[in-house]
């Protein structure tokens, strides 16, 4: 390891910013930190474990806390046409201070008829009452009453000489409110938006994972109700309405690995891209659902696609074309040379994944020695690359981890050389496994029937 040696990975400083927890990786993070900056597009093209999620997640950590909250709200005039509302904190608060609108009135203020409608007086004897509805104090005849909230119409005239309709109403708390037609018109308007159902809160993670999404979670859909459109017992359309991640990615980052397996969904992923909003629709069509729509739901997001390079070709061409418009493209590195700044990188990362475990002990100076060597010989034998070090870097972490898991239970106070070698030998695929003890799959397979690695009939003697 040269002049970076160390005792045990635990005095090596992991870095703060995320990007430089990242190895091997240099010229690829320079273009990513462009990314949270320009708010661009970005496809990233690697082997498996070379570190593209830990790309996306290091965007997302620099992005600023979302400023919007994306609700529905019931439509009572089209039931099946909910409302998006979009409010920022200073909106939020208002509405949450918001007070219902009204003049607290006494009830010898009220017109006759209208307090006998309200319950407040008795229609037998005239009678004030003490409260809304019961039997009346003075004759003992029941005082009906009108439920809380209901409102009473009159005129009278109005300074100007001019009539004007005004409206008398009991809250919850048995008050009486006189309101005028404007602030009828707030109440109704506060009643409205109080029927809503919060698709994304202010507060929310900017990083949302959409690999191998189905359509529904994907592009958001329209629960599925049996009691349809039923007054008492079905579900309101607004409150069986459900995001997708491309909403719920709304001012973050959408990371797509493999993102060539969403088939034909990267159609509509486009468009959500272009558009900036897509609509939530059911997606089945003999669902109660399938009558709603809520149009411009807001989906402004930072799409961060990866694909292996087997895979990159496979990816619909507008799909790329716009990502390279509005982005960029970059290719993993697959290794780094072997050189002292390397192995420094690479002692970090195994004190990286020791840390983010929790349940394993550091490893000492000498263990990781044998980790890179065992980098070393992969970066030889898979790609070919010679005097580097592998960056598949996955293989690696599941090393680290049984290692750390035999240091436990034997309760070492540090994951040393034994515990790697041993993990090195355990950790080889199931193929290698095979080949080492039949000779080939082939026989492996075969021993599944004749028990001794080779077809019923045909055993070597």
């Amino acid at each position: 390891m040269g002049a970076g040696k160390f005792e045990s990975t635990a005095e090596i400083q992991i870095p703060a910013d995320p990007f430089m927890r990242i190895i091997g990786q240099d010229s690829v993070i320079r273009i990513a930190r462009l990314v949270p900056v320009q708010r661009r597009h970005l496809l990233l093209v690697g082997p498996p474990g070379t570190g593209k999620s830990l790309v996306a997640r290091a965007i997302a950590s620099l992005l600023p806390p979302p400023r919007q909250e994306i609700s529905v709200l019931d439509n009572p005039e089209r039931q099946e046409r909910p409302i998006v509302e979009i409010r920022d904190e200073a909106g939020i608060a208002r509405d949450s201070g918001a007070v219902r609108a009204g003049k607290e009135v006494a009830g010898k203020d009220v017109p006759v008829p209208v307090a006998e409608r309200l319950g407040i007086r008795c229609r037998r004897c005239g009678m004030l009452l003490g409260e809304v509805g019961g039997p009346c104090t003075v004759c003992g005849a029941y005082v009906p009453h009108e439920p809380s909230g209901s409102r009473f119409a009159t005129t009278r005239k109005a300074a100007s000489g001019k009539q004007e309709t005004i409206f008398y109403s009991i809250d919850s708390r048995g008050r009486i409110l006189l309101l005028g037609e404007d602030e009828v018109r707030k109440d109704e308007e506060q009643k409205r938006k109080s029927r809503r159902k919060v698709l994304l809160p202010l507060k929310r993670n900017t990083f949302v994972q959409a690999s191998w999404a189905n359509e529904a979670e994907l592009l958001g859909d329209i629960a599925h109700d049996p009691y349809g459109g039923h007054k008492e017992l079905g579900t309101p359309p607004f409150m069986r309405v459900m995001p997708g991640a491309v909403h719920e990615a709304h001012e973050g980052v959408l990371f797509i690995d493999e993102v060539s397996t969403l088939g034909s969904l990267q159609r509509h992923l486009l468009t959500a891209m272009q558009d900036r909003s897509f609509p939530i629709t059911a997606r089945n069509a003999s669902s109660s659902g399938a009558a709603v729509r809520v149009d411009a739901v807001p989906c402004d997001f930072i799409l961060v696609a990866a694909a292996n390079m087997a895979d990159a070709q496979a990816l619909l061409p507008a799909l790329r074309s716009r990502i390279s418009g509005d982005g960029y493209e970059v290719l993993m590195n697959a290794a780094m040379p072997d050189n002292e700044t390397s192995r420094q990188k690479l002692a970090q990362f195994v004190a990286q994944e020791i840390a983010r475990d929790g349940r394993i002990p550091h490893a000492g100076y000498d263990a990781v020695e044998c980790i890179t060597l065992h980098a070393r010989k992969i970066a030889k034998d898979v790609d070919g690359e010679a005097n580097s070090l592998t960056l598949r870097l996955r293989a690696i972490s599941g090393v680290i981890k049984l290692a750390g898991d035999m240091a436990a239970v034997n309760r070492c106070a540090l994951i040393n050389k034994e515990d790697v070698l041993a993990a090195i030998q355990d950790a080889r695929s199931i193929e290698e496994k095979m080949q080492e003890r039949y000779g080939s799959a082939w026989k492996a397979g075969m021993s599944d029937f004749s028990g001794k690695g080779a077809p019923p009939g045909k055993e070597t003697r």
